[in-house]
């Protein structure tokens, strides 16, 4: 029943992300989600510990996309200071933004995973095109009001899934 919203993976935080893990699995390339995932919800700073996180999975070989629902203007310039390249106004969990990020890598499904901390948009449309999902927790409770209330919905479908067994 919870097959499409149940992730492959969970961590704490992208920067705890097991990358010989990954390289295991055969993942060449990551989509990030960006609200909550890699910043906060509507925050344009970059820490220097995740310019560092990137440039650390640059040179261990893996290409990076961002996929974000937010607006252009905030994705490429979150993207630009990282260095990477952006989908932005994704309207995940539609399919169509995610096979672009696909594109925009050079990859397949196969060789790239997905991270987010909804289940709703980045984990169900991660799984939707047979990714390899990383759900994390969000970095702030601070939310656009759509997606705290989403949350409420989100919180009691994990604990099910703990609860059975599932997750």
């Amino acid at each position: 029943m919870f097959t499409k919203l149940k992730p492959r993976h969970c961590t704490p935080s992208v920067m705890e992300l097991d990358l010989a893990h990954l390289k295991k699995q055969g993942i060449q390339a990551i989509i990030l989600d960006l609200d909550n995932t890699i910043v906060e919800w509507g925050v344009t700073h970059v820490s220097p510990e995740l310019i560092a996180w990137v440039a650390k999975l640059k040179k261990d070989g893996f290409k990076l996309c961002i996929l974000s629902n937010g607006m252009p203007s905030r994705v490429q310039l979150v993207a630009r200071k990282l260095g990477i390249p952006a989908v932005p106004r994704a309207i995940k969990p539609r399919r169509g933004a995610f096979l672009k990020a696909l594109s925009l890598l050079g990859t397949s499904c196969d060789k790239t995973a997905v991270i987010g901390d909804q289940l709703f948009t980045d984990i169900f449309g991660g799984n939707r095109c047979a990714l390899y999902t990383i759900l994390t927790p969000p970095l702030s409770n601070r939310e656009f009001l759509y997606t705290r209330m989403v949350r409420i919905i989100e919180k009691m479908v994990l604990n099910y899934m703990r609860r059975t067994g599932v997750l």
